[in-house]
């Protein structure tokens, strides 16, 4: 088994159109990578910081599905919902996000993953944002910790 550390992340940002892009391998197969963010019994296991808990009220993973979750930390909840695009197992996951701290900002998230052989996938997140100023504020929220850890606890998921 490879050591997690060697799948380092990456935030990537556009200098001409307001995306960013998050870049990031795995030591498993696209079809489990996948799963664990299309299953919620999954996915609150891995997504986000450390120091935070995840409800799930409701992920439907589907072409025309929707999702909202929370997360609850230090007396604080933050809550974020949005809509499935286009949902095409084992490689595309095409859906909006949104805050409700900043209901205005909807941003348009694309995930590729990308079968790299060897039982190994390259996971590419693009979130198109309506500004710049709204992927700044997203950039300097503690987003990079949230990713890193939540990728870390992904990367112990995937090794069960």
């Amino acid at each position: 088994m490879t050591s997690a550390t060697t799948n380092e992340t990456q935030i990537i940002v556009d200098p001409d159109v307001p995306i960013m892009r998050i870049v990031r391998e795995f030591d498993a197969p696209p079809e489990k990578v996948f799963r664990a963010h299309a299953d919620p019994e999954l996915l609150v296991r891995w997504l986000g910081p450390h120091e935070l808990e995840m409800r799930i009220d409701h992920h439907d993973c589907r072409t025309g599905g929707s999702y909202r979750y929370v997360h609850s930390g230090g007396g604080e909840d933050y809550g974020f919902f949005g809509s499935f695009h286009e949902v095409r197992a084992p490689e595309l996951i095409v859906q909006t996000f949104t805050f409700e701290g900043f209901p205005d900002g909807v941003t348009l998230e694309r995930l590729v993953l990308e079968d790299l052989g060897g039982g190994r996938t390259r996971l590419t997140g693009s979130s198109l944002f309506a500004s710049f100023e709204e992927r700044q504020a997203m950039l300097v929220s503690g987003m990079e910790v949230g990713v890193d850890e939540g990728y870390e606890k992904l990367d112990a998921l995937l090794a069960e």
